[in-house]
């Protein structure tokens, strides 16, 4: 009896050695993996979207109004068309040689976005005026403008640009570009140029020519 137990408990442990830890070839068996690897590009384990989008799209947000403006829906399209002006026939290859001079396109929604964040630069710029003290040809110091943008969080990273009277800035969603002087205050609401003035911000029309 004693050996016939013996016997068995050898043949169970032969076959215990025999099923852990080798396979048919003799290679160890690794064990699985907690979770599959990510492919590169891959979104995040928290499912958070990747941001994408033109350079603009990416801009810092200013000029932010503190409501959302009501939206009109447009039948046709609206102003900025993302295609250069002409006046006339023009010559052949015209749209071709000025396409550096180009605009992105503007949805209803970031037009009214856009006409809300002008109305708040107006205000800050009729400050200055308010203030007095224009220099030559009646345009305020580039240094008073600036300030005035900055009191909306407008600087650098949007884009702005003053000189001589004039301004531009980027809100995050659409260009505000107009003059300041002691004569005139004007806004207008656009999309950034495809080949802006070189030295200048987003919003600043390309004099130059291809």
């Amino acid at each position: 009896m004693f050996i016939r137990r013996s016997v068995t408990a050898v043949a169970l442990l032969v076959l215990t050695t025999a099923a852990c830890g080798t396979q048919p070839s003799g290679v160890p068996v690794a064990a699985p993996p907690e979770s599959p690897p990510q492919s590169p590009g891959a979104l995040p384990s928290s499912g958070a979207p990747r941001a994408s989008g033109s350079p603009s799209d990416a801009r810092p947000q200013c000029a932010r109004p503190a409501e959302a403006p009501t939206v009109s829906p447009s039948p046709t399209a609206t102003g900025t068309s993302g295609r250069p002006e002409r006046n006339g026939d023009g010559a052949p290859h015209y749209a071709e040689n000025h396409a550096y001079r180009m605009q992105a396109s503007l949805s209803p929604e970031k037009r009214a976005w856009g006409t809300a964040s002008a109305k708040l630069v107006r205000a800050e710029l009729e400050k200055v005026r308010a203030a007095g003290g224009s220099g030559a040809y009646g345009a305020f110091p580039e240094a008073r403008v600036t300030a005035a943008l900055a009191r909306l969080g407008c600087g650098e990273e949007h884009g702005v640009h003053v000189n001589n009277g004039f301004y531009s800035l980027h809100t995050g969603m659409v260009c505000v570009s107009g003059r300041v002087t002691r004569d005139e205050l004007t806004t207008r609401v656009h999309g950034a140029y495809v080949e802006p003035q070189p030295g200048t911000g987003p919003c600043v029309k390309n004099r130059g020519g291809h």
